[in-house]
């Protein structure tokens, strides 16, 4: 499959995901305000965090190592009961710590020990989440494309029909509950479909540790925890800041403007998870590896930087469309926050090479030096410019990393011809 048709596909889903996405911020913005999609912004982090914890951060291990040995039945069936082993003690390790840590959680990111319950809900939903992200991640890795966009299209609509009733009768709660919800429902359409695909094997269910293949995860897992882990802890701790010098009025605008920019990245960053992850994963020669970087490049970056004058030249019917009224300040924000964003995915794509070619202690230092100097920048920039600051931050941050993942693939494509 071709990046064009894969492209499609992943659109077709990534559109689907949106659009639930969207649904909940809406419904979250009529019930509690500015103030509420703050919040909201702490419980996705919390979610982020966890999903990715549930299934040991392995699943673009997954992807990486079935894209590989996915013609050698011996390599495979290792790996896969490996992989398994590994997400649901995984799952079952976070699950315990969030169940522990259920209201002092609740307390910190959201401010009220009412949610405790929510969050109780949240740790008992890892082994699913795992298992979730464990079948998603191999059909990944077999290129199955279509497949993979139909369970994410099914269980993001269904959960879409969920958020509304629950966020109607439960108001805020209902809406957050209804998160999770929608990770399990991935779980329900997933199973059965990748049990009627062709390369689909009872054996892949089989659990089994195996030390060489778990240290191949566990290494790889590392990046994908670093990677994963990053965003929602740095967007925790730049939350808690803005908040504290602006107040949670103000973080709901930046929490705004953040949340359209990933609406409309999303499309652009599956798309490249989805095609390229795998695809330099399974590519060697140093020319082939120039090739794709090259062709993405030259679909990605034209799509972004057109989306992003869309964007911003339509700013104002977006924030009112997707939040309300009482948004307007939010507006003022997006200008910095665009050019970031372009600037995010060029570095992305390149960023990508890291991962494919287990380039694991460079990767784990970029994104951890990477993720203080934003928050640094932050402090710095918000004290002098106020909440827009934080935006400023963001743009400069990413034209670092650009720089530096540019000397990284330099480096290693030199090396390697």
């Amino acid at each position: 499959m071709n990046a064009v048709r894969a492209g499609a596909w992943s659109a077709m889903a990534t559109a689907a995901r949106l659009l639930a996405a969207l649904v909940i911020i809406k419904l979250v913005a009529w019930i509690a305000g500015p103030v509420g999609v703050g919040k909201l912004g702490q419980f996705m982090s919390l979610m982020s965090i966890l999903a990715v914890l549930a299934g040991g951060g392995i699943s673009s291990a997954i992807v990486k190592y079935v894209a590989e040995y996915r013609y050698d039945a011996h390599l495979l069936d290792r790996l896969l009961a490996a992989a398994l082993w590994y997400a649901l003690s995984a799952s079952v390790l976070t699950g315990i710590v969030a169940l522990v840590a259920s209201r002092p959680l609740a307390a910190w990111l959201l401010g009220d020990v009412h949610f405790a319950s929510l969050i109780r809900i949240l740790a008992f939903a890892q082994i699913g989440m795992a298992l979730a992200n464990y079948i998603l991640a191999v059909i990944n890795g077999f290129m199955d494309v279509r497949r993979l966009a139909f369970i994410q299209v099914t269980g993001s609509l269904v959960g879409m029909i969920v958020a509304v009733w629950l966020a109607k009768w439960l108001q805020l709660y209902g809406a957050l509950l209804a998160m999770i919800i929608t990770q399990l429902l991935w779980l329900a359409v997933g199973l059965p479909a990748w049990r009627r695909s062709p390369y689909f094997r009872p054996g892949m269910w089989r659990l089994r540790f195996d030390a060489e293949m778990t240290w191949r995860l566990a290494a790889f897992s590392v990046m994908t925890l670093t990677s994963a882990l990053m965003p929602p802890l740095v967007g925790i701790a730049v939350r808690d800041h803005l908040a504290l010098q602006f107040g949670w009025e103000q973080v709901g605008y930046w929490q705004a403007v953040s949340k359209v920019s990933d609406a409309y990245l999303l499309f652009l960053t599956t798309a490249i998870n989805v095609y390229y992850l795998p695809k330099l994963a399974a590519t060697e020669a140093p020319e082939d590896i120039v090739r794709e970087l090259r062709q993405a490049w030259r679909i990605v970056l034209p799509l972004v930087v057109g989306l992003a004058l869309l964007v911003y030249l339509a700013r104002d019917g977006i924030t009112h469309m997707l939040f309300s009224a009482d948004f307007g300040s939010a507006n003022a924000l997006y200008g910095p926050q665009l050019v970031g964003d372009v600037i995010k995915i060029a570095s992305f794509v390149l960023s990508y090479l890291m991962l494919a070619k287990a380039m694991t202690r460079l990767f784990v230092v970029s994104e951890c030096v990477f993720a203080l100097t934003y928050v640094a920048l932050v402090y710095v920039l918000t004290a002098h410019y106020g909440l827009i600051g934080a935006m400023y931050a963001f743009a400069l941050n990413y034209v670092g990393y650009l720089v530096f993942t540019a000397v990284v693939a330099h480096r290693y494509l030199g090396v390697r011809a």
